[in-house]
């Protein structure tokens, strides 16, 4: 059977292909006195909050299943503004708000309304993988710009202007990021958008966890700067739903009957269980018990890192959001005998049950040299993998 070249051009997902390899050494450990450790897959250990799960029965009870518009419910979107002006002192107004099925279909639809074959999008190295396939599914062509530690792993307003060419369409931005937690500064994000809009580009921004910034320095939504910016996020993270698949996508008035006509075609809606549910993500009592969770993911950030620092596995900027710690494990693979992180992560799953995340997938700069851990594990089991992971490193001398 003949594959088109669309899909042929999509890379596997290497992150998904190392969580298998450890879902079957996990079965096979289960019962040992080491069973295997998660800190690979970047999924909150939380589940939705009580007034969240009550609201989802509530909805099929009352038969709230059916069909809702394909911009989702009114009401549902009303309460995303409330927040962004409750929680960043920014008004978005609910017509701008588009429910979509999950971040990952605000990302589609967002490339489909607006990238050409051929057009080019700006990324920083690294970045989340599936961010710059999404790029390719409309036809377009992912660029990675390489970053360093010294630039927070993200672009900055010089790097996109060396970059910018005849085809550049414009750039996709995550703040904070996947894999490394690390957000653009408010005042280089202006200088980027800035020259961006002069070009007549599109300034794409992932957002998605953006409620669980540590840092007041970076915690600020990119909607503050220009209604123009076109901002994704998603209630997989901070309000801990990621099997739910539901997110939301902020764009310019111009652009709303755009993607409303692209959502009814490709998804119809969201999943209306999922938006009912979701209304209760904004009462009071479950805003209360997420900042709970936010202050107990910075604490698992605060104590995990340095335990990684003080074993060599060096992580040279300090996440101001999200779950990640992006290690660099150069020196353990010279200690271990091994190639690098591809290698190093098969080493620590076979010998320490500790699952963790290869550069691989987000780029090719430097991130042979990187591994990306998971702090949204419970203390317990980071505690755990670090007695493991220091274990094995001191073997190796």
């Amino acid at each position: 059977m003949r594959v088109s070249r669309r899909a042929e051009r999509i890379e596997p997902f290497y992150v998904m292909e190392v969580a298998k390899a450890a879902g079957q050494l996990a079965r096979e450990v289960a019962h040992s006195d080491r069973p295997m450790v998660f800190l690979n897959i970047g999924e909150p250990d939380f589940t939705a909050p009580p007034l969240v799960q009550e609201a989802a029965i509530r909805a099929v009870r009352d038969g709230a299943t059916q069909y809702t518009q394909a911009t989702g419910l009114q009401e549902l979107r009303e309460r995303i503004s409330g927040w962004y002006m409750q929680r960043f002192g920014v008004q978005v107004p609910a017509r701008r708000i588009v429910v979509t099925a999950g971040a990952s279909a605000a990302l589609q639809l967002a490339c489909l309304a607006l990238v050409e074959a051929g057009d080019e999008i700006l990324m920083p190295d690294p970045s989340y993988p599936c961010n710059r396939h999404f790029v390719s599914a409309a036809e377009g062509q992912a660029v990675l710009v390489p970053t360093t530690a010294a630039e927070r792993f993200q672009l900055s307003a010089a790097k996109v202007e060396e970059h910018w060419n005849a085809r550049t369409r414009g750039v996709l931005l995550a703040s904070p990021s996947n894999p490394t937690g690390t957000s653009i500064a408010p005042d280089e994000l202006r200088r980027i958008h800035s020259f961006v809009s002069a070009k007549g580009g599109i300034t794409l921004l992932d957002e998605i966890y953006l409620g669980l910034s540590h840092d007041d320095t970076y915690g600020q939504t990119a909607l503050a700067i220009d209604d123009q910016v076109i901002s994704i996020n998603s209630f997989s993270k901070y309000f801990n739903m990621t099997g739910w698949r539901l997110g939301w996508l902020v764009v310019p008035d111009a652009l709303v009957p755009v993607v409303e006509k692209l959502a009814q075609n490709l998804f119809i809606c969201p999943s209306t269980v999922a938006q009912h549910a979701a209304l209760a993500c904004f009462d009071a009592e479950s805003i209360a018990e997420y900042e709970r969770r936010r202050a107990e993911f910075k604490a698992r950030r605060d104590w995990f890192i340095p335990e990684l620092n003080a074993m060599g596995l060096t992580v040279p900027v300090m996440p101001d959001g999200a779950f990640y710690a992006w290690a660099d494990c150069s020196q353990a693979c010279a200690r271990l005998g091994i190639k690098d992180s591809w290698d190093f992560a098969f080493e620590v799953m076979q010998r320490a049950h500790v699952a963790v995340t290869p550069g691989r997938d987000f780029g090719t700069a430097q991130t042979a040299n990187f591994i990306r851990f998971s702090t949204a594990s419970s203390m317990a089991h980071l505690q755990d993998a670090a007695a493991r992971l220091r274990s094995l490193l001191a073997q190796a001398g």
